[in-house]
């Protein structure tokens, strides 16, 4: 059976998280999935690692916010939604609706059909209401095409906000330059061509002969979020290891320990290679996250720089929305909340 599953669909991780509990498979959903997973007491197998879409959304409104001088800068601003329309691209609206409420600024929601391509009334209603941003929870398609349409309506790059999902290579290369300026958040990594373990894998693998796809692939956005989820998937291992049994094959129950008690060090991830790249990840219990920190990078018409500092998401906004969700899940799943003994088990 399997140790560890990683869906890399929100979709299929809230069908998979009924599932779970019943085929004891932990599933790792760094940066996507249910927000409110993070909440370990409820979602016992589901994890989330490094990030989720509310820290996603409330990075971006804090980014913005400091571009324009401060959180109570942002009262009657107008921010456009542009989303897949699908439990993916819904993700981020309650924590903006929160943020909107607090902050005094107007949020427009304007779902995109699934796969995106068609998106001229959504751009038309752009131009005729003019928000001051727009983010973008797009995948796929629907990102070259937000971007060609921004440009034929002359909706300001600059001004457009992707999620990680809308802020890789694929999503701008082929707008070029016409996708300068555009920005996204990025969860714990971008583009990083330079990290050792990128280095170590054109050395020790391409070098070898034995690289699979293209070499100037290895250190992209989407190549080291491929690296991160390997490392994170054996990392949870090794940590049910060192409990469990060094060397030994691990069952879908331990590794699950092992994800709820992770402790990636800075020290222990410059080690593995990601240093620069990533910051400390630690989970316990109650937090099946163990990070919430998020950075904006920005293409300058042939590859992606870092422009904001790193950004942690609101844990005074984030969690309460956390907490309700999952005990709302709770209730409708007739779960309790897990016991001080479950979470040592």
């Amino acid at each position: 059976g399997a140790t560890v599953f990683q869906p890399l669909s929100t979709g299929i991780t809230f069908a998979l998280t009924e599932k779970a509990p019943g085929d004891k498979i932990p599933l790792i959903t760094a940066g996507y999935g249910r927000s409110e997973s993070a909440d370990g007491g409820v979602f016992k197998w589901n994890f989330p690692l490094s990030g989720t879409y509310w820290v996603a959304a409330d990075t971006l409104i804090q980014h913005i916010a400091k571009k324009e001088g401060g959180l109570d800068k942002l009262k009657g601003k107008k921010i456009a939604l542009v989303y897949h329309d699908s439990p993916f691209g819904k993700e981020p609206i309650p924590l903006l609706q929160e943020r909107a409420a607090m902050h005094g600024f107007t949020l427009s929601l304007l779902p995109v059909t699934h796969p995106g391509v068609e998106q001229k009334a959504t751009w038309l209603q752009i131009r005729r209401d003019r928000p001051d941003y727009v983010l973008n929870w797009g995948w796929g398609v629907m990102n070259s095409t937000a971007l060609k349409e921004a440009q034929a309506t002359g909706y300001p790059r600059e001004k457009m906000y992707g999620v990680w999902w809308a802020g890789a290579e694929p999503d701008v290369k082929d707008v070029g330059a016409g996708a300068k300026g555009y920005n996204a958040i990025m969860m714990q990594h971008g583009a990083e061509p330079n990290a050792d373990v990128a280095k170590e894998i054109l050395t020790k693998v391409h070098g070898k002969g034995n690289g699979t796809g293209p070499k100037d692939e290895v250190g992209q956005v989407l190549y080291m979020r491929g690296l991160q989820a390997a490392m994170l998937a054996v990392e949870g291992v090794r940590a049910a290891q060192e409990r469990f049994g060094k060397g030994k094959v691990m069952t879908g129950e331990q590794a699950r320990w092992g994800y709820e008690n992770l402790n990636l060090t800075q020290a222990k991830l410059d080690a593995l290679g990601f240093k620069g790249v990533m910051r400390p990840i630690s989970t316990s219990c109650q937090d099946h996250m163990g990070a919430s920190w998020a950075r904006v990078h920005t293409w300058n018409g042939s590859k992606f720089e870092w422009t904001s500092d790193w950004l942690q998401g609101d844990e005074q906004i984030i969690r309460p929305l956390v907490k309700a969700a999952a005990d709302k899940y709770a209730a409708e799943k007739k779960l309790t909340r897990r016991t001080g003994a479950d979470c040592q088990s």
